[in-house]
């Protein structure tokens, strides 16, 4: 017996809920996003984005069990490495969108912005 079209359609949105999830947190997309450029290790990371060696080790770590990441030794530094290029696109595309529209500057119809979150 096959997956009906909706068994289908749930998997895909349960996918990309897990991977929005995973990429909430500002510093695992600055990691994406520093990671862009070539690989880095902690100490060249910790260079880009201001935060602590442990909270940057755990982000990498979580990173790196989820498949976002790659990682290699050489010696006693471990370099890490974008393993996806595609949440490395999606992570531009959303950036570059978000960035555009707090562009005073920017003429974005207001149908093409993305709504503010509603206030908690």
């Amino acid at each position: 017996m096959s997956d009906s079209p909706r068994d289908e359609s749930d998997a895909v949105f349960d996918s990309v809920a897990e991977l929005f999830s995973l990429l909430s947190t500002p510093i695992r997309l600055k990691i994406i996003s520093s990671l862009c450029h070539g690989e880095k290790n902690v100490s060249q990371l910790l260079e880009d984005i201001d935060t602590t060696q442990p909270n940057m080790s755990q982000h990498l770590s979580t990173l790196y069990r989820a498949g976002v990441l790659g990682k290699r030794r050489d010696s006693t530094q471990i370099y890490y490495r974008l393993q996806s290029e595609r949440v490395a696109t999606l992570c531009r595309a959303v950036c570059n969108q978000v960035a555009t529209e707090m562009d005073p500057a920017a003429q974005v119809p207001v149908a093409e912005r993305l709504l503010p979150a509603a206030p908690r």
